[in-house]
């Protein structure tokens, strides 16, 4: 029988081919394990196996395994990567330690209003529509210089990069132009701050391909965790 940990060293070990193939240093490239839906006994397999980034979708869930795991699995960073409303952006304010899906001005107001001052500044993706689909969320890239401009004044969040979730496809041709479409964006807004240094692109079917057009973290639930139920 495959285990969690079995999975989480495969997953890995597609990280290190594709950079290897891409020329790039493996050191660079962060393994995201998505656990949402996911009971907390899973996430405690993956944390003995040696993971320590986790990525939750659900605010009430998230928040509730955040306090359930907070005495066995000191050292997990929590990363919020689903959608969020204005009226439940404290829940991850004050739970989480990163947030990938920033792409109005007034989400990111809330959460540096909602901060709290003895936690460390709340780490930032800006999400981008790079498909422009309109079932997706995400700032236009157009957008995206002003929403970056507003989030680097806010003290108590850190702007470290992008997000996005390119187009479900076969098409490796759109599925390619849509990675180096992001990784244009996310060249251009690291040339003007420093601390950027985050690209969050790339999923079980398609990492190889966001890793060579310069992903560096990469979110992975059901190559690890097996597929999720419906909700």
């Amino acid at each position: 029988m495959t285990t969690i940990a079995d999975r989480l060293a495969n997953a890995q070990h597609r990280i290190e081919q594709a950079a290897q193939i891409s020329s790039r240093n493996v050191d660079e490239i962060q393994l995201l394990a998505v656990s949402k839906t996911k009971p907390n006994s899973d996430i405690v397999a993956a944390y003995a196996a040696g993971q320590r980034r986790f990525g939750e979708n659900y605010v009430q869930e998230g928040e509730s395994k955040v306090n359930a795991l907070k005495q066995s699995c000191p050292e997990i960073e929590w990363h919020f990567i689903g959608p969020l409303q204005s009226n439940k952006t404290r829940i991850i304010a004050c739970h989480f330690d990163w947030m990938h899906t920033v792409s109005r001005e007034k989400i990111a107001s809330r959460l540096n209003e909602q901060r709290p001052k003895e936690m460390s500044p709340l780490n930032i993706c800006i999400q981008i529509n790079i498909s422009g689909e309109t079932s997706k969320s995400g700032t236009t890239p157009e957008a995206l210089k002003s929403l970056a401009n507003r989030i680097d004044q806010m003290p108590n969040l850190t702007l470290r990069g992008l997000m996005a979730i390119p187009t479900a496809t076969l098409n490796k041709k759109l599925q390619r132009d849509e990675f180096q479409q992001l990784q244009a964006l996310y060249l251009e807004l690291k040339s003007l701050y420093p601390q950027v240094d985050t690209l969050s692109m790339g999923m079980s079917n398609d990492l190889e391909q966001a890793i060579e057009q310069g992903s560096t973290m990469v979110r992975i639930g059901s190559a690890i965790f097996g597929e999720r139920e419906k909700r």
